[in-house]
C-alpha cells in the first residue's frame, strides 16, 4: 500500500508523536528527531542519510542527536546517530531501538512504533547523555514530512 502525503498525515499522529519526542528529551541532552517520508524507490539509508544533514543532526554540541527516518508505505526505517552516540552506548543499543518500531510497524501501527521508539530512546539516552540544567533544546521536537 502506498501512502499519499494525506495518507501519511492521517497515519501519523504528529502530536503524539511531538509530545513523546519532548518527553524522550526531558531526560536526557540528546536531541531526536523523527522524519516521516513518503514512498519513494531507493536506498533508504542514504536517503536518511541524507535528511540527517538537512535537518542539521550533527551540530549538536554533543554530537548526540538521533533521527528516525520512517518510510511507512513500505513499512521500512532507518536508525541514525550521530559519532557522540556511538562512542558511549553499548552494542544491542540500536537493536533495542529497532525492535520497538519493528514489532508495531508490522501491524501498521506507525504512530505507536515511533512512540515506542522515542521512549527507549529517552531512558536510554538518559543513561549516557543525562539532561544538564544548562541543556536548551537545539533541534526542533516537530516531525518533519519532507516535500
Amino acid at each position: 500500500m502506498i501512502l499519499t502525503r494525506r495518507g501519511l498525515y492521517r497515519a501519523i499522529d504528529r502530536e503524539r508523536v511531538r509530545a513523546a519526542i519532548a518527553a524522550a528529551e526531558a531526560k536526557t541532552s540528546g536531541e531526536i528527531r523523527v522524519t516521516i517520508a513518503r514512498f519513494f524507490w531507493g536506498d533508504v539509508r542514504r536517503v536518511a542519510e541524507r535528511a540527517f544533514d538537512r535537518l542539521g543532526m550533527r551540530n549538536t554540541r554533543e554530537r548526540n542527536g538521533v533521527l528516525l527516518f520512517v518510510v511507512p508505505s513500505r513499512r521500512r526505517f532507518v536508525v541514525l546517530g550521530d559519532e557522540g552516540i556511538h562512542a558511549r552506548v553499548p552494542p544491542g543499543f540500536w537493536d533495542e531501538v529497532a525492535a520497538a518500531l519493528s514489532s508495531h510497524f508490522k501491524k501498521g501501527a506507525f504512530t505507536e512504533g515511533i512512540v515506542a521508539a522515542l521512549e527507549n530512546l529517552g531512558d536510554q539516552l538518559g543513561t549516557h547523555f543525562p539532561r544538564r540544567e544548562d541543556d536548551v533544546n537545539e533541534l526542533s521536537d516537530e516531525v518533519d514530512f519532507p516535500a
